[in-house]
């Protein structure tokens, strides 16, 4: 088997894992939510809070939708998911064919040394910050804000909060890697090196090298961000119900912490 090929298995491998977990997540009942209009009184917009879900390359936003149903406990009543789609896009590991992709991607498996589109991500980054500044506009305050994502999703929630001018609640990276080099960091605004990061990662990942995740703290220390790193055994280029229940336990506390200031 051809190296080319190898790699489109894996990509196919990878996509074909995301879908199996949507499927199952779909079996799980949404949990209720009230209407934005029942929200009591003029506290509503500062009690609301916003995630955004940035999928994988060749994947959908509705396909990932089933992963809300995780997120039940009290503190996410209220909470605004969006998962949007990328634009159809010619893939350059994918030897040119074009599926839903935020930017390009010129190899797979991506390791630490890998090849970037610092362009494409820049573009992608100002249609996420559109997003998020509408949510914004709207009344929920950035620290009520995370930008969360998986794979290629999970490289541009990265760039998009390090890029964002403000303090965002929280940026979650799951089997993503930096998809810029480090003359970026003297971009980053002195608010957004507040924004937290959790970064989740497979040891077992083929697609996107467990190198390529563990360059992102020093990465990130190098800017004097916080990150929390976590490392999962025998995980491969997808993503587990751990991570998920870790992820909400930590948007959890960092809407219990904004809650807390505001008052």
């Amino acid at each position: 088997m051809s190296r080319g090929v190898r790699f489109l298995f894996s990509l196919a491998a990878a996509i074909a894992a995301a879908s199996l977990l949507a499927a199952s997540l779909r079996r799980r009942a949404q949990p209720p939510r009230l209407p934005d209009q029942l929200l009591p009184g003029p506290m509503a917009a500062r009690n609301r809070s916003f995630v955004l879900w940035l999928h994988g390359l060749g994947d959908s936003g509705p396909a990932n939708e089933p992963i809300r149903t995780f997120f039940a406990a009290p503190e996410f009543r209220h909470t605004k998911w969006v998962f949007p789609s990328a634009p159809n896009s010619p893939v350059s590991c994918n030897n040119g064919a074009v599926m839903p992709s935020w930017f390009d991607i010129h190899e797979l498996p991506l390791s630490p040394g890998s090849p970037q589109d610092e362009s494409g991500v820049l573009k992608a980054v100002e249609n996420v910050h559109a997003m998020i500044d509408r949510e914004v506009a709207g009344g929920i305050h950035p620290d009520n804000i995370f930008v969360c994502g998986f794979s290629q999703g999970g490289a541009l929630t990265l760039a998009s909060v390090l890029l964002y001018p403000k303090t965002l609640g929280g940026g979650a990276v799951f089997s993503g890697w930096v998809p810029f080099g480090s003359s970026v960091i003297e971009r980053i605004s002195p608010e957004a090196r507040k924004t937290p990061i959790l970064w989740s990662h497979g040891i077992a990942d083929q697609v996107v090298l467990f190198e390529a995740g563990q360059a992102g703290p020093p990465f990130l220390q190098s800017a004097g961000i916080s990150c929390e790193f976590k490392a999962y055994p025998d995980l491969g280029h997808s993503i587990a119900k751990e991570e998920l229940s870790s992820l909400e336990a930590w948007i959890k506390g960092r809407l219990k912490a904004s809650q807390d200031k505001q008052s």
